[in-house]
């Protein structure tokens, strides 16, 4: 199945690729939304200049769109994306790394469901210790971009995720994976990756 990816750089629209493309999906393509509003409650906004960068390392083509990221109105720039990138591309999918936000999900699939289109999540409701697991021993090179709990000092900002850093989110009784919002990520290498990346921005101090 030729499927479009949509893509935040993160961890989990990264691994979902890696994923999809083990099992035998063809990502043809990546999506990703350049939100104008940091506390959309859709889209990713850290570290987005990097994001280009990551899809050449991928060897993956990449789209991208601009929207507002006004709540609710955002969803009807991604229909128009995703709808350009159909006829465009031929593709018959929409994957995402979705893994516990109904919010996102649901949304996703009602896009899906207008424009003909299935909507893959492979990661969703997988246990978050598990998931965090199959990240870090399948070589992905995470770093922390942004941190926005208690107990998370910005000088985290730029650290691997690793086990000792899993450590740290166990003592501080936050979501390992980061469902709750509580910090966001960047991938420098990985399965997949022609190079690594070595740059990565300064994070922001602000959450959804």
């Amino acid at each position: 199945m030729r499927v479009v990816a949509l893509f935040s750089g993160g961890k989990d629209s990264t691994y979902a690729v890696h994923y999809a493309q083990q099992q035998g999906y063809d990502v043809v393509c990546l999506l990703t939304m350049l939100s104008k509003n940091p506390e959309s409650y859709m889209y990713h906004t850290l570290n987005l200049d990097i994001i280009p960068k990551q899809a050449k390392a991928m060897g993956i083509k990449l789209y991208q769109a601009k929207t507002e990221g006004e709540k609710e109105a955002e969803l009807e720039d991604l229909k128009e994306a995703l709808k350009r990138i159909k006829e465009a591309e031929g593709i018959e999918g929409v994957l995402s790394g979705a893994l516990a936000s109904e919010y996102q999900k649901t949304r996703i699939e009602r896009i899906c469901e207008e424009l003909g289109l299935a909507s893959i999540s492979p990661l969703w409701h997988v246990d978050e210790r598990v998931y965090m697991k199959m990240l870090i021993e399948a070589g992905f090179d995470v770093r922390v971009a942004g941190t926005f709990a208690e107990g998370l000092e910005k000088g985290m900002i730029g650290k691997k995720l690793d086990y000792e850093m899993l450590g740290i989110f166990e003592r501080l009784a936050i979501h390992p994976a980061g469902e709750g919002g509580e910090y966001e990520t960047t991938v420098l290498d990985g399965p997949g990756f022609s190079r690594a990346l070595r740059t990565l921005a300064s994070g922001s101090k602000r959450g959804r």
